[in-house]
């Protein structure tokens, strides 16, 4: 089971809010991860994410879609965690552009790859503690406006702290987005 607003694992019988998620909402309304970050989804993240092995994204987009097709309600629009353009040069590819473009494509939702942008150039996020990561994210997103979604998913690889989702649906709601949810591939 996992808590039905930031998709974290809990010991519950039915879907309740985890005790951090009492405490303080995020600024997402749901979030959802098809796995738990353990082998072998790891190694498939790992192998397109530092190995740039597509087929790997498509899978993973695959498996997502075939999961997420009987949502009663589509977003009007993907979003996947944007990179820093610096970030994109060294990489040479968004890792959560190549799995959304297959969910995109499997459940025929538009995909928005140019309304949100990443402002600063950040440190890792794996390297860093819980609150270093949501210092380390505070204000490094931006949305252009006007934006017309309503209902978005934005969608990433992996969500750790969560931090870095919370910050870009934060950047969203500012920006007149009325629900936000997360979708990734897998929960840590």
């Amino acid at each position: 089971m996992a808590c039905p607003r930031c998709a974290l694992p809990i010991e519950s019988p039915t879907p309740q809010a985890c005790g951090r998620c009492q405490k303080k909402l995020p600024a997402f309304d749901s979030a959802f991860a098809l796995f738990r970050y353990d082998e072998p989804v790891r190694h498939l993240i790992h192998s397109l994410k530092f190995g740039a092995r597509y087929p790997c994204g498509r899978l993973l987009g695959t498996l997502m879609a075939e999961k997420l097709a009987a949502l009663q309600e589509k977003p009007s629009a993907i979003m996947p965690v944007p990179l820093h353009p610096s970030r994109y040069r060294q990489r040479g590819f968004n890792q959560a552009s190549e799995i959304a473009r297959t969910v995109s494509r499997r459940l025929d939702i538009p995909l928005d790859l140019r309304s949100c942008y990443r402002i600063r150039s950040t440190a890792a996020q794996a390297e860093l503690s819980a609150k270093e990561r949501r210092k380390n994210l505070r204000n490094a997103f931006a949305v252009k406006t006007p934006l017309t979604h309503q209902y978005v998913a934005i969608l990433d690889d992996v969500i750790t702290t969560g931090a870095t989702v919370n910050e870009l649906a934060g950047a969203l709601r500012r920006a007149g987005v009325a629900r936000v949810d997360v979708w990734a591939c897998a929960r840590a």
